[in-house]
């Protein structure tokens, strides 16, 4: 595919999935917070079947919202609305995305240079993985223990940090990240697919026949919209990921995935039952305090290694370094097969232009060596101690 319709392609992909994620997301939280602070009224023999309501205000009007089952002889409303645009959406795009930016952006974007998985092979263990993980996690979900969620929890979470821990010792940081990303939104999307759709259709289907409507069926749809909630905060993470080395780039990148996966889960957790479990504020400090530090724990950034020198570096041998480990990539007009336009519009053309960039130059470089990208410019260890020599004696133009 020319780099030009990739990047168009990204472009368009990644507005329409961020447009719809957000609508799905708002739906989700919001009918999660609605069947929380749903109160019982007086009973009301004009509306059996009602299950709570409650009245909000926004936008300079009053609304009033009720929830019930329709009770025969009900009849189905003239207008009813559904919610699966925005999740259907949201999955398409994504997955388009994941094929668009990594399956099809060469093997830099799969995997690092030294691994020796071709890109077809890394694309068909990334694109396994999601598919793998979530036919088992919907098969466990469908089997006769969905009820006993003390035994499905531990193995659903060992399933996914086992899909963590293989995806980011055989991927690159981003890809494995990004793939974990769409295997949570896989089974998101799933769950409205298979269950809570089928679930709806179901009710209207009783309530248009004039049969009683199966509780058991609205309790399966709300199950799995419930473990869509609880992953949304992960997910959200996942989409914002690339932006910081210090997750992905780390040598313990999937312990630092596991954490604000888990720590993403139990603060979405802590606020769905916060309406009723008083010490919900003591909890969800407990949370948060445990999962930064983890956080801060795991990317502080280590002692230096002693180094090999300490001689002054003078800025001609950074800009030989520069010339042929990053230029390609970051440059007016780059040279790399992939990037068409400087990543981040970063470029290192002058010298001024290096120095505003030093910091950074150190962290992707130096710290993390997610740079060069799946080390394609083949960048050595000398080379990368004398780019963080260069920064700490003050990044002079000398």
């Amino acid at each position: 595919m020319p780099p030009f319709l990739r990047e168009l392609l990204d472009l368009l992909l990644r507005w329409v999935h961020l447009i719809a994620g957000i609508m799905w997301v708002g739906n989700s939280m919001l009918f999660n917070w609605l069947d929380r602070n749903l109160y019982q009224p007086e009973p009301d023999k004009q509306y059996p079947g009602l299950q709570g309501k409650i009245w909000m205000l926004h936008s300079g009007a009053f609304y009033e919202v009720d929830k019930k089952l329709l009770q025969p002889p009900a009849r189905m409303p003239a207008m009813l609305h559904w919610f699966k645009w925005q999740s259907y959406t949201t999955w398409l795009t994504g997955a388009s995305l994941l094929v668009v930016v990594y399956e099809l952006g060469g093997r830099a974007m799969m995997v690092e240079a030294s691994s020796p998985l071709s890109l077809l092979q890394a694309s068909a263990l990334g694109l396994g993985t999601v598919v793998g993980g979530f036919f088992t996690y919907d098969l466990l979900w469908r089997s006769p223990l969905k009820k006993v969620e003390a035994v499905l929890v531990p193995l659903t979470l060992a399933l996914f940090g086992g899909a963590v821990f293989v995806l980011t010792h055989q991927l690159s940081g981003r890809a494995a990240y990004i793939h974990v990303g769409v295997l949570l939104g896989t089974c998101m999307s799933g769950n409205v697919f298979f269950h809570i759709m089928p679930s709806q259709r179901e009710l209207v289907r009783a309530t248009e026949e004039g049969r009683p409507q199966d509780p058991a069926i609205q309790w399966r749809a709300k199950q799995r919209s419930i473990h869509n909630n609880l992953l949304t905060f992960p997910l959200l993470f996942i989409m914002i990921s690339n932006h910081f080395p210090s997750t992905f780039g780390n040598e313990l990148g999937w312990v630092v995935l596991w954490v604000l996966m888990l720590g993403g889960a139990g603060v979405r957790y802590v606020m769905n039952i916060r309406f009723t479990w008083k010490p919900w504020r003591p909890a969800l400090a407990g949370v948060v305090v445990l999962s930064v530090g983890a956080l801060v724990a795991l990317t502080l950034p280590r002692a230096a290694a002693t180094p090999s020198s300490t001689d002054a570096v003078s800025f001609v041998r950074v800009a030989g370094i520069i010339e042929r480990r990053c230029l390609p990539c970051h440059a007016a007009k780059p040279t790399d097969d992939v990037f068409t336009v400087a990543p981040k519009g970063v470029r290192f053309e002058s010298p001024s232009q290096v120095k505003a960039n030093a910091e950074k130059i150190k962290l992707q470089v130096v710290t993390t060596k997610v740079m060069p990208l799946a080390n394609k410019t083949g960048i050595t260890d000398d080379e990368r101690e004398l780019l963080g020599r260069w920064v700490d004696q003050g990044a002079s133009l000398e």
